[in-house]
This record gives structure tokens, sequence and C-alpha cells, in this order.
């Protein structure tokens, strides 16, 4: 505030919380008034119209030192970062568990309460977070914004884009601390340390089995339940998982892919 008069500073101060305050009252009134010119999607502050932008463009100005990765905004910069960090800031207060993100805190508190306040409205299904609402609606409406550059291919979010582009690339980016082995997504870096530590969080409540992953528990889980979802599209033989009915279906089209690498019998 030195050498500016007190007078100039309470103006510049009024006119900032002037400014905040029309960004915040669009909350309320729906105003969009910055829109993208290449979908027509709208936003309320102009820094959310730049940052969209640069999905259509694949700008990516901001890049991690440590590993050369880069991001279309800080904020994904400044989340990647504490991967390399191990920094885990917001601690949920139940369980102790902590997160990289306060939105990934807030979510995980809805598995302590059994919140899901995002509901679809085609098919009443209800969601802990929103952008998971926006993903699965995408199931319905086959919406697929995220398009490869170098083959084209679409997907509906863009983290799968992300993950996809590393096929082109060969970039591995998660590497195991224990054995060196590297991976594309951090997920499956997750399921591969519990080879390691030996950890099965993943419960049956029907007869106490545990699992490293959560895909194999639901598999499992069909034994008790009886459900069969995957169902042959030529006789209607169903059942509990997909590589079930792709080796049923090889049946109807005679297809041997595996063959003896001694004689080469199919």
């Amino acid at each position: 505030m030195a050498g500016i008069p007190k007078l100039e500073y309470a103006v510049r101060e009024h006119c900032k919380s002037s400014s905040k305050l029309k960004i915040h009252q669009r909350v309320h009134t729906g105003e969009k008034p910055y829109s993208c010119d290449q979908c027509g999607k709208s936003f309320t502050k102009s820094n959310n119209l730049v940052s969209h932008q640069r999905t259509h463009t694949g700008e990516q100005p901001y890049s991690c030192k440590q590993c050369g990765r880069s991001f279309s905004q800080s904020n994904s910069l400044g989340r990647h970062q504490r991967t390399h960090t191990g920094e885990k800031p917001y601690s949920c207060n139940q369980c102790g568990k902590s997160f990289t993100q306060s939105s990934s805190l807030k979510s995980h508190h809805r598995t302590h309460t059994g919140e899901k306040p995002f509901g679809c409205y085609q098919c009443g299904r209800s969601f802990t977070q929103l952008s998971s609402l926006i993903v699965h609606r995408r199931g319905h409406t086959g919406e697929k914004p995220y398009s490869c550059n170098q083959c084209g291919k679409s997907f509906t979010t863009s983290s799968y884009l992300t993950i996809h582009q590393r096929t082109h690339t060969g970039e591995k980016p998660f590497g195991c601390d224990q054995c060196g082995k590297s991976f594309t997504q951090l997920s499956s870096l997750i399921v591969h340390q519990r080879g390691h530590t030996g950890e099965k969080p993943y419960g049956c409540d029907h007869c106490g089995k545990s699992f490293i992953r959560l895909q194999t528990l639901k598999s499992h889980q069909r034994i008790h339940t009886g459900e069969k979802p995957y169902s042959c599209n030529q006789c209607g033989k169903s059942f509990t998982q997909l590589n079930g009915l792709i080796s049923h279906q090889r049946t109807h089209t005679g297809e041997k892919p595996c063959s003896c690498d001694q004689c080469g019998k199919r």
C-alpha cells in the first residue's frame, strides 16, 4: 500500500471485491458469458474457457520438472507432483486415510455417510461425485468428447485418452519402487504393489474371501448371486465372466486362437 493514496487503494479493493461478487452471482443466475467458438460450451469465468479450449488444441503448457509430463492446467500439475513427493495433505477425521486433493477427501467422506447426491435422471443410478455422473451420462448419450490426435479413437474421459496415448508413446510413468516394473496407469501400479505387500482390500461379505482387485471380487460374488451378465447373441447362453462368453463364442465361429508350439495343433 506504500505510495498509493488511500482513496485509490480503497477503489482498487472495491473493484476487486465487486468483480468477485459478480462472478459468484453467476452461480445463482446461471449466466455463462464465455463460450467456446468450437463446441459452444459456456463458462462463468474466462480462465475456465481458456483451460477448456486446450482440450481442442491439445496445448499442455504446464510441465513436471521431474518426469516431463505436461498438463493443460496448473492445478493438474500440482496434483501430479504429489505422486512424486508422496504428499497427501487432506486427511479423513474418521479413518485417518489421506488424499492428495480436497475433492478426493470430500468424495471419500461419502463412503462413511453413504451419501450419493448426484443422480442420473435417465436410469436413477446415483453417484458420490458429479464427475462420475457426467461420465455415466455419456454411456446413455454415446458422447466421447476426447479424441486421439494420432489414431482418431475417442474416449468418454480425458484420463482414458491420456492412458490410451501412452500406447503410441510407450510411456510408463508409474514405477514400482520395489522391483522397478513400470505401468501406464497409477491404478495398475497400486494393484501390482499389493502383490508385494499381500494386501487384499476387497472382501466378500458372503464367504469372507479377499481379493486384490475390486473387479475380481465382483466376478467372485456372482458365484453366490448366480448373476450371469454376459450373454451370447447367437444362442442366448449366459456366463458369469466375459472370458467365459468369449471362449463359448468360438464354438459358433470355429476360431481356435491357441496353438501348440511344438506341433502347431490348435
